[in-house]
């Protein structure tokens, strides 16, 4: 495998020059015609790491269009068959990355242009779970990681003599106001994960070996050399930014906390310390949303409508969802997504006994045209916000999708979680209007402001502190600081000390309550979406100030605004062909990451949660 490290010509020339070595020294007598000193190897050349780029992007283009339907098979009909074929793909496609990585070794001491050093840190960098080159290795992988995500994916749990999947059970937490319901529900659906444990402690073995034979510590630092700067310096980074929200998060965690002990008492909610983590309407407690009724403030005006209940007055479908969110991407001027999204999307949950994994994602099977999405859909307001979320990805694909193989892709991850939400801010009630969905008379008054953003709050700056505390646990496991027999005592250590929450009851010698979140067995690095969430109001604030918006920033739609578009485009376009902060200064004007437009979008919310925690014992221990 070592010999294609160079090109033919390279060791054709290496053949020639040792043959004519050979033959002078044996037939030339020393002193008529002495034999010349052996040429040294000049070793590989510019034009050398060019051809094997060549190489390396179009062996992995056509490794993507192999494998990438066996995976979406896999996701979207689980059975032993799809997950045994999905194992074979995902070791072949893990050993060609692994060995291109490998490969780009020969050229470290090369002085390569900017473009094509590029590449090749992102050849090096660019795997999630890297196997060892060691024999079996990728198939033990392969092997673990199709298995943890088909536990997922197939997770019940029996409640009242009915066996409920993941979607019935967080409708449960998302709706129920009984304690002991709520606890035995929440605990239900953690059962899954604890046969997760060994074998995502093996994985985590096999993917560190993997990361030290492309020569990092571990995999903790190859995921964080993925940000166009050293692994320290972005660990700074994130605790920059979360520095700059952590403030507004802990007013929010103060009221929340105040309003809940109210509705439950002291037994169940006190009113200091942490919250109990079954009562904030979600399954993991990432988003509060789900208990806005309880917490919304009270004398002040409503936003004046139901989101749910208009989507379902209106007689909207999944279809219709998709269609609506599409519209919106082709008011801004890009181009309608092709007929095979819709002949080929999974919108809803196929009928039992079909076991699909419903974990909304967006997918792109051939680097080209081939987008989809895969949903279990539902009308409500949560999808609804979902499908701008997962449509973004799609757009973001096929505007980046003449770039070069390696420059296919978000200019860092947090970039692809941000477009779709960027989108998303825009569905104030002035865009609910200009789609029919609500008429004038329902448009909340500035009167309602607090309303409005007490429930974005729930959603968006409560999600700050999980994102952080799932990478940040999970670092810690990659670089060791954290071995298999304390996985659960120090994920419930993150959760207090970046959430202030706590399980509602002791959690089981066994419990392994990290692999009840998708994107941990998923394998899915979670510090995109904390960016992606400082990063969407930034883009936000942008656009609003690029469509001369003078209103306060909860109120501005972009809805409709080509011009907007036109930037918006070129950004996605860029992929990842550019640093991230050149992309970023496109669109934004700017090339550092800022949370100071949440600070300002949340500015009436934040004088208001402090007024109303005057007195309070604000903070947990």
């Amino acid at each position: 495998m070592k010999r294609s490290l160079y090109s033919a010509s390279a060791a054709a020339l290496g053949f020639a020059m040792l043959a004519g070595c050979a033959g002078n020294s044996a037939d030339v007598p020393p002193a008529e015609a002495p034999v010349p000193p052996p040429v040294a190897d000049a070793g590989p050349t510019v034009e050398d790491a060019r051809a094997f780029l060549d190489r390396a992007e179009a062996e992995l283009a056509q490794m993507s269009k192999d494998v990438s339907p066996i995976f979406w098979e896999q996701a979207t009909n689980i059975t032993d068959e799809t997950n045994a074929a999905a194992a074979v793909a995902g070791a072949e496609a893990t050993k060609l990355a692994v060995s291109l990585a490998n490969e780009t070794k020969k050229f470290k001491d090369v002085d390569l242009p900017a473009d094509l050093d590029r590449k090749m840190k992102r050849l090096q960098s660019g795997i999630t779970i890297p196997a060892p080159s060691t024999p079996g290795a990728a198939e033990e992988l392969s092997e673990i990681t199709t298995g943890l995500d088909a536990t997922y994916g197939t997770g019940t749990f029996t409640y009242k003599g009915e066996e409920l999947n993941l979607d019935q059970l967080s409708t449960i937490i998302e709706t129920s106001r009984d304690p002991e319901e709520l606890k035995t529900v929440w605990e239900g659906w953690r059962t899954i994960s604890p046969p997760m444990k060994d074998n995502y402690a093996r994985m985590v073995e096999i993917a560190n070996t993997g990361a030290n034979e492309l020569g990092y510590d571990n995999l903790k630092t190859m995921w964080l050399s993925n940000y166009d700067m050293p692994p320290e310096e972005m660990a700074e980074e994130v605790d920059r930014l979360w520095t700059q929200v952590e403030p507004l998060y802990e007013e929010l965690h103060c009221y929340v906390r105040a309003e809940l002990n109210e509705q439950y008492g002291d037994e169940v909610q006190p009113a200091t310390g942490p919250i109990r983590a079954d009562l904030l309407g979600n399954m993991w407690s990432q988003s509060w949303a789900g208990i806005y009724p309880i917490v919304e403030p009270e004398g002040l005006p409503g936003q004046g409508y139901d989101l749910t209940e208009e989507l379902v007055e209106k007689g909207y479908d999944p279809i219709k969802m998709v269609e609506t969110g599409e519209a919106f991407f082709t008011s801004l001027g890009l181009a309608p997504l092709p007929e095979t999204f819709w002949e080929r999307s999974m919108i809803v949950r196929p009928p039992a006994p079909r076991e699909v994994v419903c974990h909304a994602s967006a997918w792109d099977l051939d680097d080209e045209e081939d987008v989809r999405i895969k949903m279990c859909t539902e009308v409500n307001a949560e999808d609804f916000n979902t499908v701008h979320h997962e449509l973004g990805h799609n757009f973001y694909q096929r505007a980046y999708k003449d770039q070069d193989y390696l420059y296919k892709n978000g200019a860092h991850d947090g970039f692809h979680e941000a477009i779709g939400d960027f989108i998303a801010l825009s569905i104030t009630p002035s865009y609910l209007v200009d789609i029919g969905l609500i008429d004038e008379s329902q448009v909340p008054g500035e009167d309602a402001d607090i309303s409005l953003l007490m429930n974005t709050a729930l959603d968006k700056i409560a999600f700050l502190p999980f994102a952080i505390t799932v990478d940040s646990w999970r670092w810690d496991v990659l670089d060791g600081t954290t071995p298999p027999e304390d996985y659960n005592t120090a994920w419930w250590e993150k959760r207090t000390k970046y959430q202030g929450i706590v399980p509602p009851g002791p959690r089981p010698a066994d419990a392994f309550d990290p692999g009840a979140k998708y994107h941990i067995p998923g394998n899915t690095p979670y510090l995109r979406y904390f960016l992606s969430y400082i990063m969407q109001f930034q883009f936000h604030k942008a656009a609003c100030e690029q469509a001369g918006w003078e209103g306060p920033l909860h109120r501005c739609s972009i809805y409709g605004n080509e011009e907007v578009g036109a930037r918006f485009n070129a950004m996605m376009e860029m992929g990842a062909s550019e640093p991230w902060p050149d992309v970023l200064e496109t669109f934004t004007g700017t090339r550092e990451m800022d949370g100071s437009a949440i600070i300002e979008y949340f500015d009436p919310l934040m004088t208001y949660l402090k007024e109303e925690n005057e007195g309070r014992s604000c903070g947990w221990d």
